[in-house]
Parts: C-alpha cells; structure tokens; sequence
C-alpha cells in the first residue's frame, strides 16, 4: 500500500514540474539580462547605450541639469510588469510604425529599465529640448512623429555624439552620406551636429529608403547598416520582406536596433511606471537665431552678453572651433530669446571685442570665393586615442583619403605621427602665430601645424602685422571701418575720394569691407 502510494506520489509531482516548464515556456518572465543573453539575443549594443554612457554623464551637459521635479518617484530600482501588461501598453502608443513586442523587445527595455536608468534620465531632459524640434520637422515631412525616437538609440540625445567609425551628431551621419544629402562639413562646421539640418537630411533619407522597402521595420534597419546590407539579407532570406524573417542575416548591430528602437518608445513614454524621473534641464526652451555677416568667436558673444561660452556651445554645436565664419557667408548664431536684442543692441562692440586675441590666427582669404577650391594642406600630430576617422571627422573629410595621402594601410595611427591633410576651410586659413618658425600649432585647432603658404594680407583687420604694414607717409590717411560703412560711405566723408579710389588704394578684390578693417585713404 505504501508502495504504491510512494508511486503515485512521484507521478503526480512529475506532472505538475512538466506543467510548470510548459507554462514558462508559453509566457516566460524576461525580466533577467545577463551579458551573455545580450550577446546572443541581441546582437551588438549601439556606442550611445554602451561605450560612451560615461564620458557623456560626466560631460558639460551634466551642469545643465538638477532634479525638480518633486511628484515624481525616482529610485535605483526597477518595477517589473508581465509580459501582458508590457504588450499592452506598446499597443496604446499612438504611432504608424509596428511595436511588435518580443522577448527580444523585452531585453531592450530591460536594458534601459535596469543597466541605463541614468541614461534615460538623461535622454528625458535633452528630449524637453531636442524632440519639439525633430516633431516640427518630420511633420513638416509628412513622416511618423515616432521616428524621433531613432535619435535615442543613435546618439543618446547627444548633439556631438562622435562614434569609432567617425558617425556623427544626433542622427550619427557618416561623412560622405551627410555631404550627399545637402550637410557642410569642413574644419569649422559641421552641420551634422546641427540639429535642425541633420534632421531635414535624416527625414530625406527615411523618405528615400520608405521608397524602396514600403515597411518601416525594414527602413530603420537600413538607417543602421545600409541599404546594400538590407538588400543582401532579403535575398538570404529567400526574398522575405520583414524585418524579423531576415533577422538572422543581417548584421549583428542591425539585428539589435529596431528592438532598442521599439524599446525606446515604450521607455520614453512609460518612465514613471519604472521609477525613473527626468532631470529638468535649465538650458533655454526659448531661442531665437540671428544671422552672423561676419568671422566671429564665441567668446566675443559669451563676454558682452555675459552668457557661459559652454551654453553657446550647447546651442549652436555645428561649430566645431567656436568660429562662426560669417564671413564666408551668412551663418545662423542660436541665442536664448532673452539674449537676442542685447546682441542686436552691442553688435558693433561684440565684432571687435577682443579681436585681435581670439581672431588672430583666422584670416579671411579675401579671394577664396573666386577660387575653384579652399583647400589647405595642414599637417596634423596624432595624439594618444586618435584613429583615421576621429581625425577625419575633426576636419570634414574621410579616413580613405588620409590614408591616400599619406601612404597608410590601416586606420590606426601611432601617437606622434605627423600626417599630411588637405582641409576644406571654408575661407579660413589658420597662420602660424610665430614667423620665426615653419610649422605653428593653432590655438583655434588643437593638434594643427600650419603648413599652408597663407599670410597676413595688409588690409585684414585681424592681425597686428596687417595694421603695421599701413604705410605711414603723408599720402596716406588710416580708417577703421565700423559695422554699417561701405567704401561709398566712407568716401563721402573725404572730398575728392571715390569708392573706386579706395578700392584700388586698399588692393581690394572687390567692396567688400569688414568692421574693424583698417583703410588707407588717399589725401593731396
């Protein structure tokens, strides 16, 4: 009897053990994330949610921010919700693009939910400032409004984002398919770290590769890997059309990215459910953008308008040396609103502030825009953690070509090494600041030794050896133009000179005249 009751026993908690595994296995709980479920299941983590989390956090960026908001609770521990109740709610965001939710989906948001809960306060508070932008611009697009949160997985948010590769900005273009669609880049601007433009392009971009596939799973995964690698997945697959049947042809970071990409979503709309808070930024939600005619310095604006240069920075990151080369042409300067009329109001004293201190080495090639090219040789010293493509992003061209000048045969450089570069520099030659030498490093691009022939021309303003070559007999009387002179203005201040005189006196190439710019004027 005992016997039997000890069988029986036994049968009847091996069933309940097979029922419990076949009821895991129907719905399984994925709320652990171990490194090697992430590898396998994932694929590759983005730099934005891995490698640079903590230079960003312990980045300028910080100082911008402080918790305030007091109705909200915020700790260092995750709630975890069933798998149902996660479907549920991406099934109620608002959206066009599908929020298929997966174990896969799961780990993302684990992902953000547990590891990067620092990161997403962060996110939250540069999304009170990014996302109304990048909303205003994908509507204008006719394009889903979801697709800003792309930006979260691309670059965390980070307008100057710089990835191993040499990806940059918000939206993490390379160089040559920024250039392609329509973004300037050389030694000064770069303007797929601006906002405003780097999404008009990425928006052109979505509408390009939504031409080609009609599925938006399929155009994200081309954002990542291209769409040559997208299209060589669909043949593998057999020609499948979904991005989940040609999951395991693609590669291993693409096969992450649109899970981290619907993980976003969920984890940008349902923060507060996971204990986490955004930290409010105090960086300006108002600004207004003034157009620069002229070469200037951040720091001439941060001084006279009594503003932290870094704030300027944060508003206007597409200039990468704190030059605004105005001069060249019209170039856009983002202000706090509060800011703009103190600007418009010292605007002459901001373009000679300080000039000759923080312009000194900038010279204005007065005929670059008769030039077919504005293309410098420099010589640049490679410094300890430098590879081709961080430099070659800091000078607006690829590592290829670094490598073709230089006779290289991979990307990686030695400390030290001394590399041969032809910059695009937009009309702005950096001098050395010492004649007595051959090469110069410049304080306006750390790592630069001038190489270029380019030299101080007597009728720029900017440098000390330019006002010295004026001659000093009695033909000749000195002007210092203000901001508004004209060379006709001007000569109606003196009887009997033409602004074709001062023209020809000066060696003008053209009227072109610049506040601060020292005149001869012909007297007798």
């Amino acid at each position: 009897m005992n016997r039997h009751f000890f069988i029986l026993t036994c049968f009847l908690l091996f069933c309940l053990s097979v029922n419990a595994q076949e009821t895991t296995a129907v719905e399984p709980e994925y709320s652990v994330l171990s490194n090697d479920s992430l590898s396998a299941d994932l694929g590759m983590i983005p730099e934005s949610l891995d490698a640079n989390v903590d230079s960003l956090l312990q980045s300028w960026h910080v100082k911008y921010f402080s918790k305030t908001d007091e109705y909200c609770h915020d700790d260092e521990q995750n709630v975890y919700f069933s798998n149902d109740v996660i479907k549920e709610r991406l099934e109620r965001l608002p959206r066009i693009i599908p929020m298929t939710y997966n174990h896969l989906v799961q780990n993302s948001i684990n992902l953000y939910a547990e590891r990067r809960r620092s990161l997403v306060r962060y996110m939250l508070g540069m999304a009170d400032f990014y996302f109304p932008v990048i909303e205003q611009i994908l509507d204008e697009h006719g394009l889903p409004i979801e697709l800003k949160y792309l930006a979260v997985v691309e670059s965390a948010l980070n307008p100057t984002a710089l990835s191993r590769v040499g990806a940059a900005g918000l939206w993490q273009f390379m160089l040559p398919t920024g250039k392609s669609y329509g973004l300037e880049i050389n030694s000064l601007v770069d303007e797929r770290r601006d906002p405003v433009k780097a999404t008009h392009a990425a928006c052109r971009y979505f509408k390009d590769m939504y031409e080609i596939y009609q599925d938006w799973h399929l155009v994200l995964a081309s954002y990542n890997c291209g769409p040559g690698n997208v299209n060589k997945a669909i043949r593998r697959s057999g020609g499948k059309m979904d991005f989940w049947k040609i999951y395991p042809y693609l590669p291993r970071e693409t096969r992450s990215y649109v899970p981290l990409y619907i993980a976003a979503n969920y984890i940008m709309n349902y923060y507060c459910d996971h204990n986490i808070c955004p930290v409010q930024t105090s960086l300006p939600l108002s600004t207004d953008t003034i157009m620069v005619n002229n070469m200037l310095h951040m720091q001439q604006v941060a001084d006279l308008l009594q503003m932290d240069v870094e704030q300027l920075r944060a508003l206007n990151p597409q200039y990468k040396r704190d030059i605004i080369p105005g001069n060249a042409k019209p170039s856009a300067l983002k202000l706090p609103t509060s800011k703009t009329f103190a600007f418009v109001d010292k605007e002459d004293s901001v373009y000679i502030h300080r000039i000759e201190e923080l312009l000194a080495n900038s010279l204005y090639d007065e005929n670059a825009h008769l030039a077919s090219s504005t293309r410098e040789q420099i010589t640049h010293i490679t410094k300890a953690g430098e590879n081709l493509f961080t430099i070659a992003d800091k000078y607006g061209i690829t590592a290829r070509e670094i490598r073709r000048w230089n006779g290289l045969g991979s990307n990686r450089v030695s400390s030290g090494r001394r590399l041969k570069i032809y910059v695009d520099n937009g009309g702005v030659s950096f001098a050395s600041t010492n004649n007595t030498k051959k090469e110069a490093v410049s304080p306006a691009a750390s790592g630069i030794a001038s190489t270029s022939a380019a030299q101080p021309k007597q009728n720029n303003p900017i440098t000390k050896s330019a006002q010295k070559a004026i001659p000093s007999d009695k033909e000749y009387l000195t002007y210092k133009v203000k901001s508004g002179d004209s060379l006709y203005s001007i000569s109606k201040k003196y009887p009997g000179i033409s602004a074709t005189t001062l023209q020809k006196a000066n060696n003008l190439p053209n009227s072109k005249i610049r506040p601060g710019q020292i005149l001869k004027i012909p007297v007798g």
